[in-house]
């Protein structure tokens, strides 16, 4: 297959067989980058690059392992795709891009910062990944431990014990293990990798039901259906679960209920005072069936309170 004016492929990639190809035309105003690069779990995210006007992302799908190249030409956005799992990655790509989701019963107007935020990011675009068991494994990585410490482990894991991607990505990128792979870890890989002996145990106990999981999430019909088959889980609770149903399912309305930071933004955005999660879920109270959107839009306002004080030991989100 001939490709495109806007191929992703630069000259000199390497050999790899053509890929799968094709354009998405969004109906409505997409901010691409942000809707791709929310997925990617900080910098050196094995699984993500950031090339310029390419976002290249690699991801384990339920036909095999794939690379997707994404780049914006035009008001559309051109995907190439190579691997085992590449159609599945091409039929996917208008969801990761935001297509699903839909603002009908949105108000912005509810609060003058909201209103503004919202004219201002009319791109804003919740995306959706499909694959619950990544986007689980990721949160219950991050249980526990600060951001820099749970991206740390997901690279180190990812790149030791996931799959080198194929396609002519520019660096080395790597699909997350298979479910059953997760399984298979050992001990001393979670140590180094800076893991507690909790989480490792957490993980390895959902791999064991991982396909069962995959498909009582899917068949779910609400965000509390589906809280409730994840939360069946030995330590996964709600902040883990809303974590999930947000870069899985793009959830507009998912909020995670005991993190350290979510409820102390949202309250200062929207008083001008921190406040705690039952604080938190009554301010938001006004958007049900838009929550997740209206914190995305916080943390898009720029408002932010000023730091004081000494760092505080993450908390934890186990359900004990």
């Amino acid at each position: 297959m001939r490709l495109p004016p806007h191929s992703p492929l630069s000259p000199g990639s390497p050999p790899s067989g053509p890929p799968l190809e094709t354009e998405y035309r969004p109906r409505h105003p997409l901010d691409l980058r942000r809707a791709l690069l929310f997925q990617r779990r900080g910098y050196g995210d094995p699984t993500h690059l950031d090339d310029g006007p390419v976002i290249w992302r690699a991801c384990r799908t339920p036909e095999g392992v794939a690379t997707i190249a994404i780049r914006g030409a035009g008001g559309a956005v051109r995907g190439a795709a190579w691997g085992p799992g590449a159609a599945w990655a091409i039929s996917q790509l208008p969801a990761l891009c935001g297509r699903d989701d839909d603002l009908d019963g949105f108000d912005a107007s509810h609060h003058p910062l909201i209103a503004e935020t919202h004219r201002r990011n009319p791109g804003l675009r919740l995306g959706r990944t499909d694959l619950v068991f990544d986007a689980l494994a990721g949160a219950i990585i991050e249980q526990k431990v600060t951001g820099k410490q749970a991206f740390a482990a997901w690279r180190r894991i990812v790149r030791g014990f996931g799959e080198r991607a194929p396609g002519p990505t520019p660096v080395p990128l790597y699909a997350p293990p298979s479910v059953d792979g997760w399984r298979y870890v050992p001990s001393w890989a979670w140590h180094r990798a800076g893991l507690e002996p909790p989480q490792a145990r957490t993980l390895v106990a959902a791999a064991r039901r991982g396909a069962q999981i995959e498909r009582a999430t899917h068949a779910a019909a609400t965000g509390d259906d589906r809280d409730r088959v994840l939360t069946s889980l030995p330590g996964v609770g709600l902040w883990t679960a809303a974590e999930t149903r947000i870069r899985a399912f793009g959830d507009p309305d998912a909020v995670s209920v005991g993190d350290y930071h979510v409820a102390h933004e949202v309250g200062f955005a929207l008083t001008g005072a921190r406040t705690d999660d039952d604080g938190m879920l009554e301010l938001l109270a006004p958007w049900k069936g838009h929550r997740q959107r209206v914190i995305r839009l916080i943390g898009l306002s720029g408002v932010r309170e000023q730091r004081r004080g000494p760092r505080v030991h993450p908390e934890d989100h186990r359900d004990r």
